[in-house]
Formats: structure tokens, C-alpha cells, sequence
């Protein structure tokens, strides 16, 4: 079956360097150059946002083996029927999966001589593991010796590093909302007994976080009872819908908010450094589509002669334009589809490509007790893959309009001229 004949001289001059004349042969290797410097940009592109999509997964997931997927309170007091209101926003709302009561407050933690900040969380044991992997987080001890009465706490395991304690020692609870006396205010003390460590993985929880039972938190508070619910949901990323939905069917003064709005500083920053990246990387590209420009321009300088008598064959201008974007395409592709392999290879071995890298410089790049993690997280998603495919391809295609177009106005008497 015969091509049509652009796309046979388009081939052939991409194929030119193989003849091996000088001349093409610094054509293919300009040619050459092109395809590296479009590939290395895509690859580039493909395994740093590869990696930042695995840090992102590693520290939601870590976050949300404390957080919950979404939280209801009462702004103003207690919430007294928990389980009755629960029922009701399941019947309402399918996605609600189960719910847990919770009291929250910050409290200062002191043992011996040394005091630390802490933000305690009040659970229910019996219906926690149903909201959050908080038990599978408890490293030394178990959420079950939490029992209304007992006074027990478990604390993460770097905040009790910095009050230098360990389960079975004693600490006392100091909460802001004290009594007054004919002395002055007088904050709220209760000697706690350390039943547990948690190690989340996650420092802001580990250093600050410190969990008991929600009747003895809701003592210590006065809140009357628990303050909020804690939901699971079917799918995390519809946390924002759920809580759009449930709003309207909550009792005034309740309040509804999910994990994206706890932590939205954090996604936005993480959103504003990962476009950034993209379009630092993409500077890369564009250097390969500037090349490419540079080698068309050159080919059609070259050809000048080959285009003149193509011209008085018969061939039209537009002929010779879709001849050298051809050309430029083809050039394009190979980059972008050789940029894609390898990144995703890369992307797909950093588990394995990390440690050799380590063991041959020498060094540790992820440091265990800094980051709590010992490889290289990565997450190659198509949602990414594709868009830097796909632009790339274009920005190499458009990277021939003008060499093309000026191989398209060259005349054939003064091409010839000289010949």
C-alpha cells in the first residue's frame, strides 16, 4: 500500500543521517539532540510529579489514621443523642458508612520537670477502630484499657520522648477550665496514668496528639458528654460532598467539616508546589522544542535545492508544509513516547533505583527517624502522565508551523539559481 508522499520524504529526511553523509549525519545528530532533550523533560516531568504524588499519599494516609474522614459538633455544648443522630444521617446520607463520639480539647501534659502542649482527643473504644485506624496506631499497650473511671491516657510517642515518660509512669492533665476560688482562677489538675504509645508516622500527631476515654475527657472538660461524631465515609475524596449534604439536617448550632478542611493549608500548598514544579520541568520541553525549531531550520536551509524541485513537480506550498511537519512530529514523538517510557520505568523502580543509588554514594536519603519512612514514595497517575504526553506532543508540533511555512515560500527559480 503506497503512502501518500509527504509522509515518504517527511520519513526520509528524518531518516537522512543513516546514508552517512556529513551533512546528514550532523542533521540526524541535531535530530538526535531534539529527541534527548524533549524525552529527558518528559521523563523528568513524570518521575518528580510521580514522587511528589506518593509524598502527598504517604502524609494523607498518615494523617488520616488519626483524622477522620468528616466530624459533626455542637458549637455549643454536648451532643447527647449521638447515636440517634447518626442513624438518622445514614438513612439520609448512604455514603456514611459509621460514627464514633468524640470530645476534643487542648490541655498542658507535665511529668517531673518537663511540660509540654498537648491536644486531647476523648474516644470511644468500642467505636473507634470503626472511624479511624487509631488502634492500629497505639505501638505499646491497646485502646481497651481505656476504661471510663480509669483515668488511662496514651500519648504519641514523641510527646511522651519529650515529657520522658513510658506506659505505666504518671503525668498530670492541666486543662484551662478550672474553678475559682478565694485564692484566684485555679486551672483543673488530674494525675493520669500512661497506658500507651501511639506512632502514627506523622510528627504534628505524634509530638501533640494524646487519647482517653470520652467520659473521662468529657469530666475533665465539663462538656456534659461527647461534643461531636466522628464519620467514615465509602470514598474519602467525597468527604467535601457529604458534608455539603448533611449540613441542612443538622440541629442548629451544628457544625459539619471534613479531612480536606482540617488540613487545607497543607493540600494547598502541596497543590501550589507541585503546578510550580510542572512548569519549572516544562522549561525543560520547551528547550527540546526550541531544538527542534533550530533543526528544521536547518533541514530546510539544506534542502532548499530538493524543495525547489518538488515545487516543479507539481507539488503545492501546502505539500512542502505538511513535509517538514512531518518531519518535526515525528521527531516530537519519538521524545515524548521514549520520555514516557522512562519516567514511568523510573517511576514504576524507585523502590529499587533508590536504595542502589544509596549504596553507592554511601548515603541515606530518606532518614528513617526524620521522615518515619525508609523508601522513596511514588505515585505515577495517568490523570498526570497524559496531560504531559499530550502538551508536550503539541508543543513540539507547534515548534514546526514556522520552519515549515517558510519551507513553503521558497521559490524555485531563486532556489535553482545557483545550482
Amino acid at each position: 500500500m503506497s503512502l501518500p508522499f509527504e509522509l515518504t520524504v517527511g520519513l526520509r529526511y528524518t531518516r537522512a543521517g543513516r546514508r552517512g553523509r556529513r551533512k546528514d549525519g550532523f542533521m540526524s545528530f541535531i535530530s538526535g539532540i531534539s529527541v534527548a532533550s524533549i524525552a529527558l523533560g518528559v521523563m523528568a516531568l513524570i518521575v518528580v510529579l510521580s514522587v511528589m504524588n506518593g509524598f502527598q499519599k504517604e502524609v494523607r494516609d498518615r494523617m488520616l489514621s488519626v483524622l477522620p474522614h468528616a466530624e459533626v459538633y455542637n458549637l455549643a455544648g454536648s451532643v447527647q443523642n449521638w447515636s440517634g443522630t447518626l442513624a438518622l444521617l445514614k438513612e439520609k446520607e448512604p455514603r456514611i458508612l459509621a460514627g464514633a463520639p468524640f470530645v476534643s480539647g487542648q490541655a498542658l501534659l507535665s511529668a517531673g520537670s518537663s511540660v509540654s502542649g498537648a491536644m486531647v482527643r476523648g474516644i470511644d473504644p468500642a467505636h473507634e477502630g470503626s472511624v479511624s485506624d487509631i488502634p492500629k496506631t497505639v505501638a505499646v499497650g491497646s485502646i481497651d484499657s481505656l476504661k471510663p473511671g480509669s483515668f488511662g491516657i496514651i500519648l504519641g510517642a514523641d510527646l511522651a520522648r519529650n515529657l520522658r515518660v513510658a506506659p505505666g509512669d504518671k503525668v498530670t492533665l492541666i486543662v484551662s477550665k478550672g474553678n475559682v476560688t478565694p485564692a484566684g482562677f485555679v486551672p483543673r489538675m488530674k494525675q493520669m496514668t500512661v497506658a500507651g504509645i501511639i506512632r502514627s508516622g506523622h510528627y504534628e500527631f505524634d509530638s501533640t496528639l494524646c487519647v482517653m476515654n470520652v467520659e473521662d475527657a468529657a469530666a475533665l472538660f465539663r462538656t456534659g458528654g461527647p461534643t461531636g461524631m466522628r464519620l467514615k465515609l465509602s470514598d474519602m475524596n467525597e468527604a467535601p460532598a457529604v458534608v455539603h449534604t448533611i449540613r441542612p439536617l443538622l440541629p442548629p448550632g451544628w457544625y459539619a467539616s471534613d479531612w480536606t478542611m482540617q488540613n487545607r493549608t497543607w493540600f494547598a500548598a502541596v497543590q501550589v508546589e507541585k503546578t510550580m514544579m510542572s512548569i519549572i520541568l516544562f522549561l525543560i520541553v520547551l528547550v527540546g522544542a526550541f531544538g527542534l525549531v533550530s533543526t528544521l531550520v536547518m533541514t530546510v536551509t539544506e534542502k532548499q535545492s530538493d524543495i525547489a524541485i518538488l515545487r516543479t513537480l507539481g507539488a503545492s506550498p501546502a505539500s512542502i508544509m505538511c513535509i517538514f511537519m512531518i518531519q518535526g512530529s515525528i521527531v516530537g514523538f519519538a521524545g515524548v513516547a521514549v520520555g514516557v517510557g522512562l519516567g514511568l520505568a523510573i517511576a514504576c523502580n524507585l523502590d529499587v533505583i533508590v536504595p542502589f543509588v544509596e549504596g553507592i554514594l554511601g548515603m541515606q536519603f530518606l532518614p528513617r527517624e526524620i521522615y518515619f519512612i525508609s523508601s522513596m514514595p511514588s505515585d505515577p497517575r495517568a490523570s498526570d502522565i497524559i496531560p504531559i504526553a499530550v502538551l508536550s506532543f503539541l508543543m513540539s508540533l507547534a515548534a514546526t508551523l514556522y520552519p515549515s511555512w517558510r519551507a513553503a515560500r521558497t521559490k524555485p527559480a531563486e532556489a535553482l539559481r545557483y545550482e
